[in-house]
């Protein structure tokens, strides 16, 4: 038994030694563009919350968890004009986790944290996760519709 544990380690070491690349996400040149897009507007949120806005495409549906239905653009409007007054987010890190391409449509599921800073200074730490759905327009990957957000402890 001891001799077959050793072996299996052998086996299982050069396995992971030689197909290392397995366990990396590898992008095609699509996947790396609808990535470069997502990244853009998180940065362009981070700078000037209401240029974010530019990104939305008039048939935006989205659905984030603390909603009961639902929102256009028009509500996430309205929701932005009230929270971009309540504080500035100071960083974020994205990390994706799928990305699926198909011509003009693309949506990216991916893993979030952000730093908000309330105007009293205070901090505030979020993470959680969105998959948003996309449309490339004029050269632009626009979203379309979303869904996720803030994932809460229990």
């Amino acid at each position: 038994m001891k001799q077959f544990s050793k072996i299996f380690l052998i086996m299982f070491a050069a396995f992971l030694l030689f197909n290392g690349s397995s366990f990396a996400q590898e992008w095609s040149n699509e996947q790396k563009d609808v990535w470069a897009g997502v990244e853009k507007y998180w940065e362009v949120n981070q700078s000037n919350p209401l240029d974010f806005l530019q990104y939305f495409d008039a048939s935006y549906l989205g659905w984030g968890y603390e909603n009961e239905s639902p929102s256009t653009k028009n509500d996430v409007t309205k929701s932005f004009g009230y929270w971009t007054k309540k504080g500035k987010e100071q960083y974020h890190i994205l990390t994706p986790a799928r990305i699926w391409v198909n011509g003009n449509f693309a949506y990216a599921h991916y893993y979030y944290t952000q730093v908000m800073e309330s105007t009293d200074g205070k901090p505030r730490t979020e993470r959680g996760r969105w998959t948003d759905i996309l449309m490339k327009k004029n050269g632009k990957w626009m979203l379309v519709g979303d869904h996720g957000g803030e994932r809460k402890s229990d």
